[in-house]
């Protein structure tokens, strides 16, 4: 601990140190934390490779068993069916029936062929003269054809029965077990059951009639065709790199019955047993094995299923694999090299960064010295001359001329001292009459306060004398329209009313005017809208071009609005500027012009600004037109789009926005023909405000897609 407290003591105080622990930290720490993470992440990577292989292995092979299955019962089918069963029925001599049997089942390439009664008793066989034990009728294969349904699947049965079918049969399918490491205890030293692909079709005469059964199968014990024909598909040559070897074998409970597994010499590794663990998950448990497993005496990247027959009982298991051991070597051998650059490149890096930090602590400790000097009251100490002419070398030659104009300000520092006693007396003078102008300033500031307030307080008198004006002028109209010709002889003073009111409206307007004078700049003019939108491409043509944007035009509009023009085009210019922004890779950039219809009423034209940017996410939208609300860090103030809605909204229209992150954004600006002056809370303009989103709007339009 004390060592330790020793070096962070002078890793505080030492530019060496500190640089020597920065040009060793990588090597030290970061290259050991970088290579472990390399070693795990590629162990990981590995794992996932070899079991997604062994996974896809373990596929093919299945389909292959299943499509061996379905063609022994397709056969079978096809024999239960044929002119060849049917003449051969027709022949009453038995030895001639068994000769037929006998020929199609070399045929077809099956072990065994019976043909039962439609009562389970055996008419012929095409071998020997088989004794059917009493439970071969309860085999689900025959138990199905016996109700006319066809059915194929993996049966096991035990030596008696196959010596009652064949004694060829019981022979083939003893097998002596072989001691295997891993391997589950058992007594037995012998393998003698069989493992099948039992098949059953009925048989029909011309009247459709059941009349028999046809029932055969393959003995898969010692069949090595099958096992060689899956690996042949699932291993073919080049399929595994670096020299690995694939295998099949099928079992029958946990012993190989079938396998191109080697022992030595070329022997095959029948009789040899899986592990226990292996026995556990895909027997005891029903799960495929995916993984590395230990087969007979090697390591293999191996692939397990369960084989059931037709009682859902599990009664063997499918097997393939690869040895890992030429995978495993050259993922090492990869894993080494990889390592043994890093370390090559972190020592050689070390040694340079070394051999360069001496040229920066050699100055830094020489203007060290120096300071030390001029604590020490020294105020000549200087560095002199450095071979260095990097920053450190003129940040030496500075420090030399600092510490001169230090000296050269020491001076002046003391005459200023005096002349400085007396300035402040002066100003103290000074500060007394500044003092008096405060407290005129002070006035003046209240006095315009109270001015605010009479304008704020003149604007609301405006907006609520102008809601009855309207409300007369309205009935006005109504009164007209109801009284027709009966109102002439009031219509003298309807009209002066009407003009009254009209006068009342012309007064709040100027008063309005006084409150909010910027409401109401600018001079309104009839303005062709698709001529402001080229003219503001015009005019922005260059940011455009710089970011490669693509811009795209479909102006329909054909109606006027009246509205101030260089007002339009600052909003216009507003958003198509924003557009570019949004778009820092290129894009396209759409600009459309069609007719505002709410209800059938033509009342504007709505203008839509669309990007392919990156979009506005869901928590900004709704505050995008709050004054200094922006999303650019570091530049914007947030006001553009406050002002643009602000001037939209002074003529009776609104801005709505429709935006999906990442796909881009569309801004709709929303021009009356004839402006609504009005911005009290029940203002269209107000109300589109609060109602902005995705659509836009309270109601109006639908923007174009």
């Amino acid at each position: 601990m004390r060592r330790l407290g020793g070096f962070a003591d002078r890793l505080a105080r030492s530019v060496r140190v500190k640089l020597l622990a920065l040009v060793l930290a990588p090597l030290l720490l970061g290259v050991p934390l970088l290579l472990g993470m390399v070693w795990s992440w590629g162990n990981e990577a590995y794992d996932r490779l070899m079991g997604f292989k062994i996974s896809s292995d373990l596929v093919t092979a299945h389909e292959y068993f299943e499509r061996v299955k379905s063609g022994v019962g397709r056969d079978l089918s096809a024999l239960a069916n044929s002119r060849a069963l049917a003449s051969a029925l027709a022949d009453t001599a038995p030895e001639r029936l068994a000769q037929r049997l006998q020929s199609m089942a070399l045929t077809d390439g099956l072990d065994f062929l019976h043909l039962l009664d439609r009562d389970g008793r055996l008419l012929a066989a095409a071998a020997g003269q088989p004794r059917l034990p009493a439970e071969w009728l309860g085999m689900p294969a025959v138990a199905a054809a016996m109700t006319g349904a066809a059915l194929t699947s993996v049966e096991v049965v035990d030596a008696s029965t196959l010596e009652a079918i064949d004694p060829a049969l019981r022979r083939r399918a003893y097998l002596p077990l072989v001691p295997t490491e891993a391997a589950a205890p058992d007594r037995r030293s012998f393998e003698d059951r069989g493992m099948i692909i039992h098949a059953a079709a009925p048989v029909y005469d011309d009247a459709r009639h059941l009349i028999g059964v046809l029932e055969g199968g393959v003995l898969l014990n010692g069949n090595l065709a099958i096992v060689d024909r899956i690996n042949a598909i699932v291993y073919k040559e080049g399929s595994l790199p670096l020299g690995s070897l694939g295998t099949a074998t099928l079992f029958l409970g946990d012993t190989r019955i079938a396998t191109n597994v080697r022992l030595f010499e070329g022997q095959r590794a029948l009789g040899t047993r899986v592990s226990r663990a292996v026995r556990d998950q895909v027997l005891g448990a029903g799960r495929d094995w995916l993984g590395t497993a230990f087969v007979v005496n090697e390591i293999y990247v191996s692939g397990y299923e369960p084989v059931t027959n037709g009682r859902d009982e599990r009664v063997g298991m499918l097997y393939v694999g690869f040895l890992e051991a030429p995978l495993r070597h050259a993922k090492q051998l990869g894993m080494f090299a990889l390592f043994a650059t890093f370390l090559v490149l972190s020592l050689l890096g070390s040694v340079l960064s070394l051999r360069w930090a001496r040229s920066v602590f050699k100055p830094i400790e020489r203007m060290n010295a120096v300071i030390q000097r001029v604590e020490q009251g020294d105020s000549a100490a200087r560095v002199g001359e450095l071979a260095s002419r990097d920053e450190i070398g003129r940040l030496a030659g500075e420090f030399d001329h600092l510490l001169d104009t230090l000296a050269t300000k020491q001076e002046e520092l003391r005459r200023w001292a005096d002349e400085l006693d007396r300035k402040v007396m002066a100003r103290t003078a000074e500060l007394a009459e500044t003092n008096a102008s405060l407290r005129q300033a002070q006035q003046q500031l209240v006095m315009s306060e109270k001015l605010a307030a009479i304008g704020e307080l003149t604007a609301g008198v405006a907006h609520e004398i102008n809601n009855p004006v309207a409300v007369i002028q309205g009935n006005l109209d109504v009164l007209r329209e109801v009284l027709g010709p009966s109102a002439a002889p009031v219509r003298e003073e309807i009209r002066l009313i009407h003009q009254q009111a009209d006068r009342i409206r012309q007064i709040v307007t100027k008063l309005l005017q006084f409150a909010r004078p910027g409401e109401f700049a600018g001079y309104v003019e009839t303005v062709d809208v698709n001529a402001v939108v080229d003219d503001c491409l015009v005019l922005t043509r260059h940011n455009l071009d710089k970011r490669g944007i693509r811009v795209e035009t479909r102006l329909d509009a054909h109606a006027g609005v009246e509205i101030n023009r260089s007002e339009l085009q600052q909003v216009l210019i507003n958003l198509i500027v924003n557009a570019v922004q949004a778009m820092p890779a290129g894009g396209r950039l759409t600009l459309l012009s069609e007719v505002w219809l709410e209800q059938g009423l033509q009342l504007g034209t709505v203008i839509h600004v669309r990007d392919t940017g990156q979009g506005i996410a869901g928590e900004d939208l709704d505050r995008i037109f709050d004054p200094f609300f922006t999303t650019k860090r570091g530049s914007g103030t947030g006001l553009g789009l406050s002002i643009s809605y602000t001037i939209v909204q002074r003529y009776g229209g609104r801005i709505t926005v429709s935006s999906t992150p990442g796909a881009g954004s569309e801004f709709s600006v929303w021009l009356r023909s004839q402006p609504e002056y009005d911005d009290s809370p029940s203002a269209p303009g107000f109300e589109a405000r609060w109602r902005r989103g995705r659509g836009g709007g309270d109601g109006g339009g639908q923007p174009l897609r």
